[in-house]
């Protein structure tokens, strides 16, 4: 594993303008209106590390670590709920197994795991890794997702990701990143549409997206 061709494959990726995503919500559906953040919903559970590995402290935090050392970062996003994007978000568990996989380490705390990624791979990845799991442009909530076999979606990190609609019948969707080594995730049932009815969306996920081998 290389996590020099995770930097060198996504570097030089930025947030792209005029997206055109392959997914459209259904004609009778209204555009949501509401600009209530994802950066507002993360951190209302207090904005801080705990023992529940099934949250998201550490996406919270990554976001967090990231803009104090680039302020500038296209991250910011997740904080202007007039922004419309749909975000696939890695609880703390998926955080957890990343480290493993890359420290070969199973590290107890979040505040641990979140650590032990910075030191191997830098923020500027950690950036680049949160970039690729925001499509911009695009409030898909999970009947649409349903209905996107095979779509292919792009993202704020400027890769790709296609979703595989498993089974339309019992909600099992999975998405097929740049990695062609690990394990890719697929979206938890009962954490889906987090923040429906604003402009910004999220659907919880079980493993780190990855937009380049690692």
């Amino acid at each position: 594993m290389s996590i020099r061709r995770l930097v060198s494959a996504t570097a030089a990726a930025a947030l792209t303008a005029g997206v055109v995503v392959a997914v459209a919500p259904a004609a009778s559906a209204a555009p949501p209106s509401g600009t209530t953040s994802l950066a507002a919903v993360l951190a209302s559970d207090g904005d801080t590390f705990d023992h529940n590995w099934y949250d998201f402290d550490i996406l919270d935090q990554a976001v967090g670590a990231v803009l104090k050392a680039k302020p500038n970062s296209p991250v910011a996003v997740l904080a202007d709920g007039n922004v419309p994007l749909t975000a696939f978000i890695p609880n703390d568990r998926a955080f957890q197994l990343l480290a493993l996989d890359l420290t070969h380490r199973w590290y107890l705390t979040e505040s641990g795991v979140l650590n032990a990624l910075v030191k191997a791979v830098g923020v500027d990845a950690i950036e680049q890794v949160l970039l690729y799991h925001v499509v911009p442009g695009a409030t898909i909530d999970s009947t649409t997702a349903l209905a996107s076999d095979g779509a292919k979606l792009t993202t704020a990190q400027g890769g790709t990701f296609t979703v595989d609609v498993i089974s339309k019948r019992f909600g099992i969707v999975q998405l097929i990143d740049q990695d062609r080594n690990d394990v890719n995730p697929f979206l938890v049932p009962g954490k889906l549409d987090i923040n429906k009815g604003n402009k910004q969306i999220a659907h919880a996920i079980a493993f780190v997206l990855r937009p380049a081998d690692l």
